[in-house]
């Protein structure tokens, strides 16, 4: 089959953290995988690429020109530790300058999409107020997204306040924007459909035109990462059936290194295993 009815990423933390860029977009390609997703999460180092300077951006870019994969997306988990709902403003503002960066940075990469972590707040604790400062927070960065022809979208988290797609929906919704959609997490769906006692599926389908993309991993009921693919229990054909007919092409194998020796070979097998759920539903 045609690889480019479908495009399928690579999550940058499925690779050694002390590759360079070129190092790991030439293993992206030797797995398999069609592009990779960047991650800008609470570490030091990954937050600091917000602050690259022209030459260091420039030396990506020539590593992407060099291999032909390119980063097309950014997990952004940096607001986690910076949440657009905390009671404290002085990290709210951190919040935005956070989002303002990230947008610069994905205009200057060619990153297309950025995902969004669905908290309105982390390490503290949610209440009335952090939700109305996240909405209102979050109508600020889709404005500056909109600025940018960047389209933001949710991960639906592990934590209730972002768990499904129609809780994202609704934050989709009253935003009302192009520029803001959903980036479900498909495993985090099975394990809120566990929860919950409702169908993956039947959430999948309230999002409806406003699904870009979805993270495609594996996890097992109260287990959320640092699993191999096909030892959980999310059900990658159902899901992606429907995300397919939906007109979802974007898939991208989020599962994380674990310091294991052979891990160009998990790569290996991830790829074949992912592209194996999705070729089989986009063929029948």
């Amino acid at each position: 089959m045609d690889s480019m009815q479908y495009s399928l990423g690579l999550y940058e933390k499925a690779m050694p953290p002390d590759l360079s860029f070129r190092e790991k977009l030439l293993l992206t390609q030797k797995s398999n995988f069609d592009f990779m997703e960047i991650s800008i999460d609470e570490s030091a180092d990954k937050q600091a690429r917000l602050d690259y300077s022209d030459a260091q951006l420039s030396e990506i870019k020539a590593a992407m020109d060099e291999t032909g994969i390119y980063i097309r997306s950014m997990c952004l988990s940096l607001h986690r530790k910076f949440p657009l709902g905390s009671h404290d403003a002085e990290v709210r503002n951190k919040s935005l300058h956070i989002m303002q960066k990230a947008i610069d940075f994905a205009c200057k990469l060619g990153i297309r999409f950025i995902q969004l972590a669905g908290y309105d707040v982390y390490y503290e604790t949610g209440d009335e107020q952090t939700r109305l400062w996240f909405m209102e927070n979050l109508a600020a960065c889709v404005r500056m997204a909109a600025c940018s022809g960047i389209t933001l979208g949710f991960e639906t988290m592990e934590t209730p306040f972002m768990d499904t797609v129609q809780k994202a929906m609704q934050y989709v919704t009253a935003v009302g924007s192009p520029y803001l959609g959903v980036y479900p997490d498909i495993g985090n769906l099975k394990n809120a459909a566990v929860l919950y006692g409702t169908d993956v599926v039947d959430d999948i389908q309230l999002g409806k035109t406003h699904i870009f993309a979805a993270h495609l991993k594996e996890t097992l009921p109260g287990k959320y990462r640092d699993m191999y693919f096909g030892t959980g229990h999310t059900e990658y054909e159902r899901y992606i059936r429907e995300l397919w007919m939906q007109g979802v092409r974007i898939f991208t194998g989020e599962f994380w290194y674990q310091g294991e020796t052979n891990y160009e070979e998990i790569l290996q097998n991830s790829s074949a295993f992912l592209r194996g759920k999705i070729e089989c539903v986009s063929i029948s």
